[in-house]
C-alpha cells in the first residue's frame, strides 16, 4: 500500500469514526429524552408518619431503635432518609410496612398513616390487604429476596394472583410488560429463568418489578443499590425517575450514599440515634445544611476537587440506645457542643416552610452569642 492509499484509509475510517460516535449521540440524546419525562408532584399527602417509636426487648435491656420520627410524603415525590447504619433508617421503613417482628419488636407510640388509614392500628390479616397492593417495599439485598427454588414469572405473578382476580393468562401479561418496563430484555425466555442465572443489576431489577406489578401508589426502597458497581447504580437510579415519571408512585429512599440521594431525591430527611434531627429540599441539606451532623456528613463525601485535601471523618461513635441520651443524641461527637446540649434535647427550629432542624445552635441566644463572637 503506498502513501496515497495509506492517507485515504485513514481518511476513511476517520469518517466511520465520526458517523458512528454521530449515531451513538442520537441514541443517547433520544434515550435522555425520553427517560427524563417530567414528574407531577402533588399535594396530596399519601403517607404521614406521627411521632413514632419501636424498641426491641432484648436480654440486654430494650434497644429504643426509632424515638419521635415524624414526616409527610407527598403524591409523586421522592424523600430520602439518610445516616449513619444503625440510626433507625431500616427499622422506620420496617415500622411503615408493618414488618416489625411482634416479640421483641413493638410499636409503643405514634402512628403512620396511608392517605387515611392508621396502619399501626390493623392487624396482620389487614395488613396484608395493603402489603404489596398498596405499598411495596425493595429490600436490601435482591438474591435474599428473591426466592432460589421458583423460576421470577412464578414470582413474579405471585402478587398478581394473591391480590387481585386475574388469570393466570392475564398475570403472564402483567409479568412481561413489568419485564418490558424495567428492562430486561428477551421477557418471554426470562420468565422461565431462575434468580442464580441473572446478574446482580438484573436481580435488582427483577426485585424493582415485583414490587411494582401490582401498581402500588407507595414505595419504600431500602439500599437498592448498595451491592452494585456504580455503573449499575446509575442505570437503576434512571429507571427509578422513568417509573415514577410514569406511574407517580412516591418513593422512600433509604440510604447512606449521598450520590444516590443527590440523583433522585427531592427532599432528604438526616436521621441520627433513631430521631430525624434535620429535614429538608435536597437544596437545604446540600447547600445550607444547619445541623453539625448534617455539615459532617457531606465534608466526609470524597470529592475529586480536593486533591490534597484529607476524608474528614466524623470523630467517635452513635451513642448506645439501650439508654439513649437526656439531650441531643450528637453531642459527645459535636465540634460546637454546648452544656445544654447534654441535658436537654434541642426544640425543633422552623427555618422555612420545608426545612426544618432540631439544634441548640439554632436557638437565638446562641446564634446572638456567635454573632458577638465573630465580631
Amino acid at each position: 500500500m503506498n502513501e496515497q492509499q495509506l492517507e485515504n484509509a485513514r481518511e476513511l475510517a476517520k469518517e466511520r469514526r465520526a458517523e458512528v460516535g454521530r449515531s451513538q449521540q442520537a441514541v443517547v440524546t433520544a434515550h435522555t429524552q425520553k427517560t427524563k419525562r417530567k414528574k407531577v408532584i402533588t399535594d396530596d399527602i399519601i403517607l404521614s408518619v406521627d411521632n413514632l417509636h419501636v424498641s426491641f426487648k432484648t436480654y440486654g435491656g430494650n434497644v429504643h431503635a426509632v424515638r419521635g420520627v415524624s414526616f409527610d410524603l407527598r403524591k409523586g415525590e421522592t424523600l430520602a432518609i439518610v445516616g449513619e447504619s444503625g440510626c433507625g433508617k431500616s427499622v422506620t421503613s420496617n415500622a411503615i410496612m408493618g414488618l416489625i417482628p411482634q416479640p421483641p419488636g413493638r410499636i409503643s407510640d405514634g402512628k403512620v398513616m396511608f392517605k387515611d388509614v392508621n396502619l399501626t392500628n390493623m392487624t396482620k390479616k389487614e395488613l396484608r390487604k395493603v402489603q404489596g397492593v398498596d405499598i411495596s417495599m425493595i429490600f436490601q439485598d435482591p438474591m435474599t429476596a428473591l426466592n432460589p427454588t421458583l423460576t421470577i414469572g412464578e414470582q413474579l405473578m405471585e402478587g398478581v394472583l394473591t391480590h387481585t382476580k386475574a388469570s393466570k393468562a392475564e398475570a403472564k401479561e402483567k409479568a412481561l410488560a413489568m419485564l418490558r418496563l424495567v428492562g430486561i430484555p428477551n421477557p418471554q425466555e426470562r420468565l422461565k429463568q431462575y434468580p442464580h442465572q441473572f446478574s446482580g443489576g438484573m436481580r435488582q431489577r427483577i426485585v424493582i418489578a415485583i414490587a411494582l406489578i401490582c401498581e402500588p401508589e407507595l414505595l419504600i426502597a431500602d439500599e437498592p443499590t448498595t451491592a452494585l458497581d456504580v455503573t449499575i447504580q446509575a442505570q437503576i437510579l434512571e429507571l427509578f425517575e422513568e417509573i415514577q415519571a410514569k406511574t407517580g408512585v412516591s418513593i422512600v429512599l433509604i440510604t447512606h450514599d449521598l450520590g444516590v440521594v443527590a440523583k433522585i431525591a427531592d427532599r432528604i430527611a438526616v436521621m441520627y440515634a433513631g430521631k430525624i434531627i434535620e429535614l429538608g429540599t435536597k437544596r437545604e441539606i446540600f447547600y445550607t445544611p444547619q445541623h453539625p451532623y448534617t455539615q459532617g456528613l457531606l465534608n466526609s463525601v470524597p470529592r475529586l476537587d480536593l486533591i490534597a485535601e484529607e476524608l474528614q471523618p466524623i470523630e467517635g461513635t452513635p451513642p448506645d440506645l439501650f439508654a439513649p441520651p437526656k439531650g441531643c443524641a450528637f453531642t459527645a461527637r459535636c465540634p460546637f457542643a454546648m452544656e445544654v446540649c447534654e441535658h436537654v434535647h434541642p426544640d425543633t427550629t422552623i427555618k422555612s416552610a420545608t426545612h426544618r432542624v432540631d439544634c441548640w445552635l439554632q436557638d437565638k441566644r446562641a446564634q446572638a452569642f456567635l454573632a458577638t463572637a465573630q465580631k
